[in-house]
């Protein structure tokens, strides 16, 4: 898998049935007008803001973050443009969220 350097690593799709293993995982994938926008690098930031992580979504714009409960930001960025949206994962299992990148 290549992460073109950047040090994030590039992801697999997610299923719904992911079996998390009591672990809390934020999930989802990023998408523009054209459909999944793979590649992009996907950034978790905590509930103060702050960044936590990065990936690389896959090629499908995929992406996950295993994560401790709580109010997340995820941010995606991409060279067609930025978006980010919010889950708030109160207990394990698996968040999923959207990101719409504009």
């Amino acid at each position: 898998m290549s992460n073109d350097g950047c040090g994030a690593p590039a992801q697999t799709a997610t299923s719904a049935d992911l079996d998390t293993q009591g672990q809390t995982v934020v999930a989802g994938k990023v998408t523009g007008g054209e459909g999944p926008l793979g590649g992009a690098y996907v950034r978790l930031l905590n509930g103060d803001g702050e960044f936590v992580g990065e990936v690389q979504a896959s090629a499908e714009g995929d992406f996950r973050f295993y994560a401790a409960p709580g109010s997340w930001t995820v941010r995606a960025l991409h060279r067609v443009g930025t978006g980010e949206a919010s889950v708030t994962a109160a207990a394990p299992g698996l968040h999923q969220v959207a990101i719409s990148v504009a």
